[in-house]
């Protein structure tokens, strides 16, 4: 009975009905989109760190775990790996670089990450063959770089950093090619640690072979399961140094907290301004046939049942609304260029989808009240 008349309702409405939808349509649309963006982000932004095949990371002291500011140099590295349980270690290092793009294309703003070969840092290559040395001028590059300068195995690029307040141009040759592993919102190439540290921007003169230092420290473990008990005996026996796991690491990146936060914000706002459209739709369509649901309960039909008859209205207008939404999103989604960060991943999306269906049933809850507390026969104006 309560589906068939609020079935019955929207059919005979449906150009109504079907207006509101597409609010909840453009509602929907702006939901994803901004879990999508807010997601792009965070992988743009932690990419690297989070596939990366260590379970700990050593940050200079006092540094806040930043990767920027923390400088080790390479006399940790036999500290840290004599320690018990640690397997292996890696040297680290970021920094920022132009690729040079032939063809007057613009030039594209790359993370240029120093690492040693087969070592904790260095990335599974999918095509191609991997860095085999400390000083060559082969590189990897991650599928990010690819898509975006397309760039094949086998090719020359050339890189442009500042040394000593002055442009210097690198050529190097791309050997392999791993997945996306982005940092810092930009494609990532991969580089001999020795061949990094020589062409990594920087002030005064290159740096030699032995003062040659490292951002982070990558630590592998024999068992992954003893990450705090491991990270207590590297900060008690190597000075100056701290530890982090990598979900610490990735939550201090600079700006990264800030970011998610904001854009978390920004989703519960576009669902409280839901909750408020949908509340005051089904309001006033309620105030409109109040006298139509007097006739309903003066033959005999119960509270109950105008109850469910609204509840089922909402929410079949809500979730059709929210299929309409998605689809036109998905639509969209297929013609945004790779350059825009935004990455549709299943829990996000479900975890919006369910927040959207949700939406409905509570933003109609003052109509379910209203329904159920009319009077037939003051609906009708046969009593005060």
């Amino acid at each position: 009975m309560a589906f068939f008349l609020s079935f019955k309702e929207i059919w005979r409405n449906r150009g109504r009905f079907f207006l509101f939808s597409l609010v909840i349509a453009l509602i929907t649309t702006l939901v994803l989109f901004v879990a999508g963006l807010a997601e792009g982000l965070a992988q743009s932004n932690r990419q690297y760190l989070e596939k990366l095949n260590a379970q700990l990371l050593v940050f200079q002291q006092d540094t806040q775990y930043s990767t920027a500011t923390s400088r080790l140099d390479r006399s940790r590295l036999n500290d840290i790996s004599r320690i018990e349980g640690v397997e292996d270690v890696g040297p680290i290092g970021f920094a920022s670089a132009t690729l040079v793009l032939p063809n007057a294309k613009k030039d594209l703003n790359v993370s240029i990450v120093g690492i040693e070969p087969d070592r904790p840092g260095s990335p599974p290559v999918i095509a191609g063959r991997n860095i085999n040395s400390d000083r060559s001028n082969d590189i990897v590059i991650d599928q990010n770089a690819a898509d975006r300068a397309g760039i094949q195995i086998g090719d020359t690029i050339r890189l442009r950093t500042i040394q000593n307040a002055k442009e210097e141009f690198y050529d190097l040759r791309v050997i392999g090619l791993t997945g996306p592993r982005q940092y810092q919102f930009a494609p990532t190439l991969f580089i001999p640690y020795q061949t990094w540290d020589q062409i990594r921007p920087q002030g005064g003169q290159p740096s030699s072979l032995v003062d040659t230092t490292s951002n982070v420290i990558a630590v592998q473990l024999k068992n992954p399961s003893d990450q705090t008990v491991i990270a207590q005996r590297i900060e008690g026996q190597v000075p100056k140094v701290d530890v982090a796991d990598i979900q610490t690491a990735i939550k201090n990146i600079p700006g990264y907290s800030v970011q998610q936060s904001t854009l978390l914000t920004q989703q519960v706002f576009v669902l409280l301004i839901g909750i408020l459209v949908i509340g005051g739709f089904f309001q006033i369509q309620m105030l409109q046939k109040i006298p139509l649901i007097g006739v309903l309960k003066a033959i005999g039909v119960t509270n109950r049942t105008v109850a469910w008859t609204v509840v089922l209205q909402i929410i079949l207008i809500t979730t059709f609304g929210v299929i309409l939404g998605s689809i036109v999103t998905l639509a969209l989604a297929a013609g945004i260029p790779p350059v825009v960060p935004i990455q549709f991943a299943g829990s996000t999306v479900t975890l919006a989808i369910i927040s959207l269906l949700a939406i409905g049933p509570i933003g109609g809850l003052v109509s379910v009240r209203l329904a159920v507390r009319v009077e037939p026969l003051i609906a009708l104006g046969l009593s005060a």
